[in-house]
């Protein structure tokens, strides 16, 4: 592979002119046996390149243990698409922004309390350098300087919508460059004023994330670089999707026409994003603007390629831009996936959370209760639990700072929910032989974006009943990555009420395996395990109506659903449909 390099306004391949035409596609959103498929056809439209994040919560999931097989190897997926003729922008920013969780910091950096992010600041930055230690040699091998395809590599992301801090910068480039980075390094930012400023660096190239107005975003970053390449790294040709909100999306005539307009300045253009792909897991973000808003399963992003990697309207516009503009597009459109209905599937055992807890997790005991960071969990659920003394009568229940959606029962009876977007207090009559009160608490996905960053979850506080603290809790974490110690019983299993956790399993029997959906109506709120591979979350106020099934995640005979529905379900049946539900 040859290198690229910059030479005034203008980007050489091999010593001759090049523009880059790349579109997003993360490895970490996408089943690794759809990777060959979604490449194809990102080359199919008419891109030359494929940009991808690498998240560091995912590759060291715990200080110290390093992950980088199935969906986490990094290396295969940067090797497939250069074997498939693209080349490869990397962007292994300690922090990703992505909407995805925590902006892809591993939460158990939170468990130094003093931590200071995205700065110099020393135990941030022994934390990166063992990281980027684990992480860059396997990804020096696939640079272009070395054979392989990966032709540029990004400092941080969009650090001028964080910090100033230009040292921390100058270190993560000096960090990189030390380890064997030396293709192209650069930066990421919005093109303002304060984040030209506070996100680059004089010494590497700068490029601009927008969505429209390409003349303008280009006239403002040309102020701060007027000989350097046009490069768009971030064109937000759609939008994610929060929970409680509307279905976003962006009419394909006009995000062909900007990007068309991108490429008649001569600008090189990175699609955000060409395919979405999915937030498997608990790894979905959030934003907080005005309030927190966690950000849905479905990572769809209204894309050229549909969450499923289907052809949309918006790809045949897109390509026919690309081909305009002398790119080499495939003749045939590329076929979809095969989507199957497969029916009803009926679950057929149940355990309710609170039969099982000791079974799931090993309590701890504290005077005040903890954020899930200090008690070593990442993600997940959390129960506190604490003895109440009576009698009381009508008091107020405060949970301070409760991060993100908490359950209340007293003695097991479901009293009420405090979520983190809408606090208030429940009024709660305590009987003179005094109550159990257990708070059940879901982290529903970190901050990724702005000066909420730091954000731990579960109560953050304490719990108080009006203005007196409660003390001595008992602490359950259930960060639900293993089920096997659920005690599932056969239906009739012990009877629980219609605001009772409670874990489901099913079977379905397969012959045929291809793409579903699963739908859940008449469920209300919780998380889907497909033969032990987290899908995600769902939430009867959607926007999001039904999880993505790839197809290799099925098996031929016996498959095996479990649910955890927090609140109920009107009868504990799932249906697999062949077509997704968003809005």
């Amino acid at each position: 592979m040859a290198n690229l390099e910059v030479r005034k306004s203008q980007f050489y391949l091999g010593g001759k002119p090049f523009r880059i035409l790349s579109g997003a596609v993360h490895y970490f959103r996408i089943v690794p046996e759809y990777w060959e498929d979604r490449l194809v056809k990102l080359k199919a439209c008419g891109f030359n390149t494929v940009e991808t994040y690498v998240p560091w919560n995912l590759h060291e999931p715990r200080e110290g243990t390093f992950r980088f097989d199935g969906i986490a190897d990094v290396e295969r997926f940067v090797t497939l698409a250069g074997e498939l003729g693209l080349h490869v922008i990397v962007r292994p920013s300690p922090y990703i922004c992505a909407e995805w969780e925590f902006g892809g910091l591993p939460a158990w950096l939170l468990r130094h309390s003093d931590i200071r992010l995205r700065c110099m600041d020393d135990v941030y930055l022994r934390k990166v350098d063992a990281y980027y230690d684990a992480l860059l040699p396997k990804l020096v091998p696939l640079l272009s300087t070395n054979g392989g395809p990966i032709i540029a590599m990004q400092i941080e992301n969009e650090y001028g919508s964080y910090g100033n801090d230009r040292e921390y910068l100058a270190y993560l480039k000096t960090g990189l460059e030390a380890r064997g980075a030396d293709v192209l390094l650069f930066t990421s930012d919005g093109p303002t004023d304060s984040m030209l400023q506070g996100g680059t660096l004089p010494d590497a190239l700068a490029t601009v994330n927008f969505g429209s107005r390409p003349e303008e975003e280009f006239a403002k970053f040309r102020e701060y670089r007027p000989e350097e390449p046009l490069v768009c790294m971030e064109y937000w040709n759609g939008w994610f999707d929060h929970w409680l909100k509307p279905h976003h999306s962006r009419e394909a005539n006009d995000v062909a026409d900007v990007f068309d307009r991108m490429l008649q300045a001569g600008a090189s253009v990175n699609f955000y994003m060409f395919h979405g792909g999915t937030n498997f897991g608990f790894y979905n973000g959030a934003n907080y603007q005005d309030k927190y808003e966690p950000t849905v399963t479905s990572y769809d992003y209204d894309a050229p390629l549909s969450e499923c990697g289907d052809v949309t309207e918006k790809y045949i516009e897109v390509r026919e831009v690309l081909r305009k503009h002398g790119a080499e597009v495939s003749a045939d459109l590329p076929e979809s996936s095969r989507k199957k209905r497969y029916g009803a599937v009926k679950m057929s055992q149940a355990a309710d959370l609170f039969g099982c807890l000791e079974a799931l997790s090993e309590p701890a005991r504290r005077s005040c209760p903890e954020p899930m960071e200090k008690l070593g969990q990442g993600y997940g659920f959390i129960l506190y639990r604490t003895q109440v003394s009576g009698p009381r009568v009508g008091q107020e229940l405060h949970l301070q700072e409760v991060r993100d959606r908490a359950q209340v029962f007293i003695d097991g009876l479901y009293i009420g929910t405090v979520e983190r977007w809408e606090p208030k207090p429940l009024v709660v009559d305590i009987p003179p032989q005094g109550a159990t009160l257990d708070i059940l608490v879901e982290n529903m996905g970190r901050v990724n974006y702005g000066p909420q960053l730091k954000d731990c979850k579960g109560i953050t506080e304490g719990v108080r009943l009006d203005n007196q603290f409660l003390f001595d809790w008992k602490m359950y974490p259930l960060p639900l990555d293993a089920l096997d110690a659920v005690p599932f019983q056969s239906f009739p299993a012990k009877r629980v009420t219609a605001e009772t956790p409670v874990f489901y399993k099913g079977e379905l029997t397969v012959d045929d395996i291809a793409d579903t959906f699963v739908r859940l109506e008449g469920w209300t709120k919780g998380v889907v395990w497909i033969n032990g591979f987290h899908l995600g979350r769902y939430w009867e106020k959607g926007p999001q109506r039904t999880l993505y099934l790839p197809g290799p995640l099925l098996r031929k005979g016996l498959n095996e659903f479990v649910i955890f529905e927090l609140h109920g379900t009107k009868e504990p049946i799932i249906e697999l449909t062949d077509a997704p539900e968003l809005g």
